[in-house]
């Protein structure tokens, strides 16, 4: 897939949040990696509706910006952790999505309350510890979270999810951010029950083959 492939899904894909409510504003950020090596990703403090193909930033793998007019956005060093963490990863979104947010500025992980929390790639969605937004510190808490998953909380921040493909990462960005409202309503009534360590494993085993399968 070409770069201006790419630019153009990624830029679909930004639309997209803002519409569903999922973002608003210059809020969150995604990114994209390039064949070529590095990734692109939205420039910093522009919205949706402003926001061209052109206006996207090239950075090489350590940071550096190989191409474009306008800086980066703020929280390029956690999608750069995220890409070094996992070489299968090549898509990066991030959302400050309404009950992702809410869930992690009560510093809560997502537990397996529902086998859909398997789409993260585990038996729960981590929350990492609260540091100010585009820091070292925090870069290297989403990093670490994205050694077993493709899903994170920030503290009194937001989401933070990743997929192979843009398509993927947006499909566990959308279901963490449901499942997370859901959990929350389940909070009204008492702490739901969980689902065990080994019900999440049969979950996470039939998902390697879901959906993949063609009919004989």
């Amino acid at each position: 897939m070409t770069d201006d492939t790419l630019l153009d899904q990624a830029l679909a894909a930004l639309r997209r949040l803002d519409a569903l409510g999922l973002n608003r504003g210059s809020t969150g950020n995604l990114s994209v990696r390039s064949p070529a090596g590095g990734f692109w990703i939205t420039p910093t403090g522009m919205p949706p509706e402003e926001l061209g193909v052109a206006d996207f930033v090239k950075l090489a793998d350590d940071g550096r910006v190989e191409q474009g007019a306008w800086a980066p956005s703020t929280e390029w060093p956690f999608h750069r952790a995220v890409y070094a963490a996992r070489p299968d990863l090549h898509a990066v979104v991030h959302m400050h999505s309404p009950n992702a947010t809410a869930l992690a500025c009560q510093r809560r992980p997502l537990p397996a309350f529902h086998y859909m929390v398997a789409v993260a790639g585990g038996d729960d969605v981590p929350c990492t510890p609260y540091h100010l937004f585009g820091t070292e510190a925090l870069s290297q808490a989403v990093g670490a979270a994205f050694r077993e998953r493709q899903a994170c909380l920030m503290a009194n921040h937001g989401l933070v999810a990743g997929g192979a493909t843009l398509a993927q990462a947006m499909k566990v960005a959308v279901e963490i951010e449901a499942l997370c409202g859901i959990y929350l309503q389940t909070l009204a009534s008492g702490e739901p029950v969980l689902l065990s360590k080994a019900e999440m494993a049969e979950v996470i085993e039939r998902f390697k083959s879901y959906g993949k399968a063609r009919r004989a």
